[in-house]
């Protein structure tokens, strides 16, 4: 992304602040001007009294004490702007990062999850904040030193050939001089930079990885190998970012020194005009303070342009995420589904991960209010995927998914996933309190119904068990409990929400034998009334459903009951028969 495209979109987002960030670029205005005017009026004085002590002509006493009090007015003018421009623009800087955050957070969390399984987590977050922090500096700079400068250097600086044309004119060659050098340095680490931000992507990439899986690291001895992995990735950064800083080091100290030879140059040539009559006294004072504040702004801009270099591309990458349009999104002016009865149908639905080999393939099926059903077949046979599009994990490419005769994707999201209730295969906790856990769905739901949730998913012994109960932090990824514990609380996170579709993808599958059990006949009693869809693989948990769907390579191959399929003596037999669910056929007699 072009980086003047980035400073102007950054300026854009300033969403509700812009009033003030207008406000602020007209103080930005006068503030130049004033600053631009403070020496012009001083030459203007220094002129007078040069005047009078020459004997030239008498003082002008109205004149000369209306330009001093004009010089004391802008002077005062420019401390109180300053003061007025560096407060109000921390504050716009800090509440727009706040604000960008936040939006970047929001969009974050609606994009797909096959946004999600294909960009690291850590990537994600580090984009988050070197992103924002990168825009808040520049909102900070541009109102509070950048835009005074662009305006001093674009417009004030022309206007010093009205004041003599021969100083004004060397003041422009010389400016216009470091501004080329400036740009020949930029030409020079554009794409060096790029290379850079992406060593501290991997940088972040690697550190979260390696943090979330320290038990890993830790069982497998793995602890040098990725310290020192991290080193080679620091050791490469460096490499890239040292030219960079080589050459903006030079920039840095052309343009210092460009102010002391500005100034020497301006003053020699200065005094030859003077001697032949060409250039006053308070003029030449007045362009070497001129020239001190420009080559000041230039400065300031040759650090801008620095500053702009180093953080582009963490904003662009910042803004690649957020371009990321959704690919489950609500129409316009979408309805909200309601409460709905429960009725499902999939009409010849396909849908392809990689838009080669399909992943679900012409899924047809018709389930009834109230109706259990289980979903059974090897692992990658299309199960899970299914049943994820109807939550809108994703959408089909071809055919649709009617709950109670609506399309679902015509009603909004939000209203379609409140009807429904996810157990997933992996028990995702947040490092929050149990009760705040279990709350997710339905975070105003009296504490008696909280507690009804745990009992019925059969945790309450370990809850009333866990130091302070309900309110305990169960840690990152609910790390302080075991496999079980953490599936009986997201089972307690379904059946509190109370959805009239539940999915229980491997809802059993982390748990020992006896608690299965228990766990089992609390779900019986749950599913009443409540379409639901059970994917598993042990067929004991699946005995009882109402129908059962056998998937392979992404599509229905047998429906019926457990005792039809078995019948039937197809796949699901066999299954059956691997898991000594049902005894093997008996051979038939040897012909005699």
């Amino acid at each position: 992304m072009n980086l003047l495209r980035i400073y102007a979109r950054v300026l854009g987002l300033l969403g509700a602040e812009k009033r003030l960030g207008l406000f602020l670029a007209l103080a930005n205005v006068a503030l130049a001007i004033a600053q631009f005017a403070e020496p012009v009026i001083f030459g203007r004085i220094i002129d007078m009294l040069s005047a009078l002590q020459s004997g030239a002509g008498t003082m002008n006493w109205p004149r000369f004490s209306g330009l001093v009090t004009l010089w004391i007015v802008f002077g005062l003018f420019t401390i109180g702007a300053g003061v007025f421009v560096a407060l109000h623009a921390d504050r716009l800087s800090h509440r727009s990062r706040l604000a960008t955050m936040a939006n970047y957070f929001e969009h974050v969390l609606t994009l797909p999850l096959s946004f999600h399984t294909s960009v690291h987590s850590g990537r994600v977050l580090k984009v988050k904040l070197e992103g924002a922090n990168a825009m808040a500096w520049i909102w900070l700079s541009f109102f509070r030193e950048h835009f005074a400068a662009f305006v001093m250097l674009a417009v004030l600086l022309p206007f010093t050939l009205v004041l003599n044309w021969r100083l004004g004119l060397l003041l422009v060659a010389l400016l216009a001089l470091f501004a080329i050098l400036t740009l020949i340095v930029m030409r020079k680490t554009e794409t060096l930079q790029g290379t850079v931000e992406r060593y501290h992507t991997s940088l972040a990439e690697h550190a979260a990885d390696t943090l979330g899986n320290v038990p890993v690291i830790q069982s497998f001895t793995r602890v040098e190998s990725e310290a020192s992995a991290m080193r080679n990735i620091i050791r490469q950064l460096l490499d890239a970012q040292i030219p960079v800083l080589s050459w903006w080091a030079l920039a840095a100290v052309v343009t210092r020194a460009s102010a002391t030879l500005t100034v020497l140059v301006v003053f020699l040539l200065g005094t030859w005009l003077n001697f032949r009559g060409l250039a006053t006294v308070g003029e030449i004072v007045s362009f070497m303070s001129l020239s001190t504040m420009l080559i000041g702004r230039m400065e300031q801009v040759v650090t801008f342009v620095n500053q702009l270099f180093l953080q582009g591309p963490k904003i662009a990458e910042f803004f690649d995420i957020l371009d990321t349009v959704p690919v489950v999104r609500d129409p316009p002016n979408a309805p909200d589904i309601g409460r709905v009865r429960g009725e499902v149908r999939f009409e010849g639905v396909s849908f392809s991960y990689d838009g080669k080999s399909p992943a679900v393939a012409d899924v047809t099926v018709d389930v009834k209010a109230g109706e259990r059903v289980a979903l059974v077949g090897a692992t990658g046979s299309g199960k899970s995927t299914t049943l994820g599009l109807l939550h809108r994990a994703f959408d089909p490419q071809s055919g649709r998914i009617l709950v109670d005769g609506k399309d679902i994707r015509d009603v909004t999201l939000v209203s379609l996933r409140r009807n429904i209730g996810v157990v997933f295969q992996e028990p995702m906790l947040f490092a929050r309190s149990i009760e705040d856990n279990i709350r997710v769905g339905r975070p105003d739901a009296p504490e008696d119904e909280v507690r009804r949730a745990v009992e019925r998913a059969q945790a309450a012994e370990f809850v009333d068990r866990a130091p302070e109960g309900l309110h305990t932090i169960v840690g990152e990824r609910g790390r302080s409990l075991s496999g079980g514990e953490r599936q009986r609380l997201s089972i307690a996170r379904a059946l509190l929400k109370d959805p009239p579709i539940l999915i229980l993808d491997e809802a059993t599958s982390a748990l020992d034998a006896g608690t299965e059990a228990k766990l089992q006949a609390a779900l019986d009693e749950v599913m009443q009334g409540r379409t639901t869809f059970v994917i598993a693989h042990r067929l004991s948990t699946v005995r009882d459903a109402d129908r059962i769907l056998v998937f392979d390579k992404g599509r229905i191959i047998e429906a019926g009951s457990f005792e039809e399929l078995v019948a039937k003596n197809g796949a699901f037999a066999e299954l059956a028969r691997a898991q000594f669910m049902v005894a093997e056929p008996e051979a038939l007699p040897a012909a005699q």
